[in-house]
């Protein structure tokens, strides 16, 4: 068995002294290298060192692989959270869609009991009273429709009404409802 760093055929630190070391190191594909390791007045010091087959492959990570890793899990971590942000944002949107369509279906039911020919069922757009809901507006629109529901100048025995209710964030909801004569 030849070793690096050695002249000749000589053998390794205590594999010479010992033989049964060098069935061990045999055995189970040990390889032991000299390798210099600084000089002195008497000549060179040699660093012993094992190597199996596996420990050529347990290096670690360098510094330029950590560094790419931390910039891919910042990207997809901004890919996250970019979405889950606005979807945080917007979760009190369904609850505002119910809260505008409870205002718009209370004005349109208040409406609804009056008679045709009553004042309060007379054509034109209205605002007041403002509803108890902070934020929200509603607007309501009584105007005279054809039995084909298209607008008309004159009144047929049909009048439409329309309830607007605007959330905070600016959307509108609508409801309509038709009253006849007959």
């Amino acid at each position: 068995m030849k070793y690096k760093g050695t002249k000749g055929k000589r053998e390794g630190f205590g594999v010479r002294k010992y033989p049964c070391l060098r069935e061990v190191f045999q055995k189970k594909k040990i390889t032991l290298l000299l390798v210099p390791y600084h000089y002195n007045k008497k000549g060179r010091s040699f660093c012993f060192t094992l190597r199996t087959p596996q420990s050529t492959f347990q290096r670690g990570f360098t510094l330029i692989e950590i560094i790419v890793v931390i910039i891919l899990a910042g990207l997809v971590l901004a890919a996250i959270v970019v979405p889950f942000t606005t979807g945080i944002r917007q979760s009190n949107k369904p609850e505002m869609v119910a809260t505008a369509m409870y205002l718009a279906h209370y004005k349109m039911e208040e409406l609804m009991k009056y008679n045709y020919c009553q004042a309060s069922l007379n054509t034109g757009t209205y605002t007041t009273p403002a509803p108890s809901i902070t934020g929200y507006t509603w607007q309501w629109t009584i105007s005279y429709i054809t039995n084909a529901f298209a607008t008309s100048a004159t009144d047929i025995g049909y009048k439409q009404i329309l309830v607007t209710v605007t959330d905070p964030q600016g959307s509108t909801y609508k409801v309509y409802s038709v009253v006849t004569r007959f």
